[in-house]
């Protein structure tokens, strides 16, 4: 089997990468989608590596690394495998530097709110420096990257609501009409009206439900194991703000231009390598951000079997992922939050931590108001950090020293002086937060693991980690020997301490 992360990306196009690429596409295997595509010079279009249709010989073929770049060099999106649907590359949840970095903040739109300059000012670069850097790996600008993500959303758009396409046009961040048709017309070699007319006929991405949600398929890497993943959201799902069981989680979000609520459930028989989402949205210039907030909570990037061929190595391992194939390492759609939960659940059990969760929703959350209100008993709002850095700490329910650091935490969020997503640097966030009061290694480590998507992140001192590995029969639980003992599950660390969690549990069967 081709080694997709390393091997394909470090030759140049024309010698060893370009054989290895082309044997992908020979062998039409979906896990290498995402990871490039395969344009295809005789037809003038680009495709996923999987494509159904007849391989092109190989003097015909060019690669890219993403769909803008090949978008820049004259070729259009196939129809018939939809490559603008593939999962993203797990390669940009793994590095940390500016340029994965830049993809992870594009996913999340904020070219189209902020534009080029301000993507450059969170990373700490200049426009030019910045798009000299992205443009000479990923062969296309940031803003060449987030115009392709503006078509891909206007697709979704177009196929899956009875919007107008002016509202599509100024909701998928174009800035006119007719930059929205041309762009459409370039990408997919339709017209918006055209892509309209055949969604009755194609396989769409998603339908149009009642009550004016969006409901669309999220593209997923096999194996995916369901039911470790949605479990753990539904043991800490806080009451009033998120649901869930083994199946399904639904849960009300924060997003740049107003709040949202998603039902996201798991793969079935029918549908087994996607995870239907709806989403009722107040805003919905909101779609890019809420759909790749959803991506990053369920782990839908990552790259399963990678993953788990490196962990069945060990032999203490290898049982829990024979049971679990396919496990996710959960993250979160809103970092400010995740580090209120995170403080909260510090020395505490996962039930003592979302009572007092659900009592703070209760009494600061901000009353929920979109169509779907009351739905799974859903009604507030998780607090933000401007409320509860105005908080008497006395006022809180739980241990005064604790109730200062989160005051305090809150208000660094609140300020601007402590940033949580997908873009921040995950060592100056750690070293940020061990500064912080009341913040110590546990809390830095389990709010790189969630809200940044580390995924190499292992905390020895956690009281189930080393219960499992007890368990196991680990012969020492210090937490100098644990790290020491995990280095050689890294860099996939992070999974191998969910693997430790679930033992401790019995394994739920996963009906896909």
């Amino acid at each position: 089997m081709l080694s997709r992360r390393g091997t394909l990306g470090d030759v140049d196009d024309s010698g060893e990468q370009h054989e290895q690429r082309y044997q992908a596409v020979l062998s039409r295997d979906v896990r290498f989608d995402g990871w490039f595509v395969t344009a295809v010079h005789t037809t003038g279009i680009y495709c996923r590596p999987s494509c159904p249709a007849i391989t092109p010989k190989r003097r015909n073929v060019s690669f890219f690394p993403t769909a803008a770049a090949a978008q820049q060099q004259g070729f259009r999106a196939c129809k018939r495998c939809r490559p603008d649907a593939s999962p993203g590359s797990p390669e940009w949840n793994v590095r940390t530097d500016v340029v994965a970095r830049s993809m992870r903040l594009i996913a999340d739109g904020v070219i189209d709110r902020d534009g080029v300059a301000g993507l450059a000012q969170r990373l700490g670069y200049s426009e030019r420096h910045l798009n000299r850097l992205v443009s000479a790996e990923l062969g296309a600008g940031p803003l060449a990257i987030a115009r392709a993500r503006r078509a891909q959303t206007a697709r979704l758009l177009i196929e899956t609501t009875t919007l107008s396409m002016t509202e599509i046009a100024f909701a998928a961040g174009f800035t006119s009409v007719r930059q929205f048709n041309d762009t459409v017309r370039e990408v997919f070699a339709l017209s918006p009206s055209d892509l309209r007319a055949g969604k009755r006929t194609r396989a769409a991405t998603g339908t149009v439900p009642t009550g004016g949600a969006i409901s669309l398929r999220l593209a997923v890497r096999q194996p995916f194991h369901a039911p470790s993943l949605f479990g753990f959201l539904s043991t800490r799902s806080v009451p009033g703000v998120e649901h869930g069981d083994i199946d399904t989680y639904t849960r009300a979000m924060r997003l740049p231009h107003g709040a949202g609520v998603v039902t996201l459930t798991a793969p079935t028989a029918a549908e087994p390598t996607t995870v239907g989402c709806t989403l009722w949205l107040e805003a919905v210039a909101d779609l890019q951000a809420a759909v790749q907030r959803c991506r990053r909570l369920l782990d839908l990037d990552a790259d399963p079997v990678a993953v788990d061929a490196h962990l069945a190595a060990d032999p203490l391992l290898a049982p829990l992922v024979a049971q679990r194939a396919g496990l996710r390492s959960p993250g979160a759609v809103d970092g400010g939050e995740l580090l209120v939960r995170a403080i909260i659940g510090q020395q505490v059990s996962v039930a003592g931590a979302r009572t007092v969760t659900a009592r703070l929703v209760e009494r600061w959350g901000e009353p929920l108001v979109v169509p779907t209100s009351g739905v799974a008993g859903l009604h507030r709002l998780f607090p933000s950090a401007h409320t509860l850095a105005t908080i008497d700490p006395s006022e809180l329910p739980m241990p005064a020293a604790r109730a200062r650091s989160l005051i305090y935490a809150c208000a660094a969020v609140a300020d601007g002086s402590l940033t949580i997503d997908a873009g921040v640097d995950r060592a100056e966030l750690a070293e940020q937060l061990v500064a912080i009061p009341g913040i110590g290694p546990w809390t830095a480590q389990y709010v790189a693991m969630r809200a940044l998507g580390d995924p190499d992140v292992f905390m020895p001192t956690d009281v189930g980690v080393r219960n499992a590995l007890r368990a196991l029969g680990t012969a020492t639980t210090r937490p100098n020997e644990l790290v020491e003992r995990s280095r050689t599950w890294s860099p996939w660390r992070s999974y191998a301490q969910h693997h430790l969690w679930c033992s401790l549990t019995p394994p739920r069967r996963n009906p896909t």
